[in-house]
């Protein structure tokens, strides 16, 4: 991930997050710890819900729009163009309390565990109303975990394991 903001926007949004109980990384960056990377402008955050609000608040006093939306709330510092999505998805909200540490962007941070990263990226390539690009993009984040984790694929829908057969 490159922004113009660099890394101390996101340290920032992970400090808020540390600092109001559980969370975890999820989305494309955090498949990204666990097969060679692709770039993403996107940090997708799952923290607990009770303490969204807090967060955002915390945010907010660093200077970044916090937008709320139906499924999440988007926060993004000024001049960067770093976008952090925090779910406010229900299913996700066990993701922290298995998530693990990791190394992103030179910060330790928790991160959702393989199998969550996993689940949640079936559930955003499953939903029809996702636009066509961003479950194409879940589509390649799956396929990219499933040729260095090929057990996952006892979890994939027929179709993904087909193309990963032919391929």
């Amino acid at each position: 991930m490159t922004t113009r903001g660099g890394g101390t926007d996101f340290a920032t949004a992970i400090a808020a997050c540390a600092s109001s109980g559980p969370y975890c990384l999820i989305g494309g960056l955090a498949v990204n710890c666990y097969v060679p990377p692709v770039y993403t402008l996107d940090a997708d955050i799952v923290v607990i819900a009770g303490q969204l609000s807090r967060v955002s608040d915390l945010l907010r006093q660093q200077a970044f729009s916090v937008v709320s939306h139906e499924h999440s709330v988007n926060a993004q510092p000024p001049g960067s163009d770093l976008r952090i999505q925090f779910t406010t998805d229900e299913r996700y909200q066990d993701f922290p309390s298995r998530s693990e540490e990791r190394e992103v962007l030179g910060l330790r941070i928790q991160v959702a565990c393989l199998r969550d990263v996993t689940q949640g990226k079936l559930w955003a390539y499953s939903d029809p109303r996702r636009r066509l690009s961003k479950r194409k993009k879940d589509e390649l984040d799956l396929i990219r975990l499933a040729e260095v984790y090929p057990e996952l694929q006892a979890c994939y829908p027929p179709e993904l394991v087909d193309q990963l057969r032919a391929g």
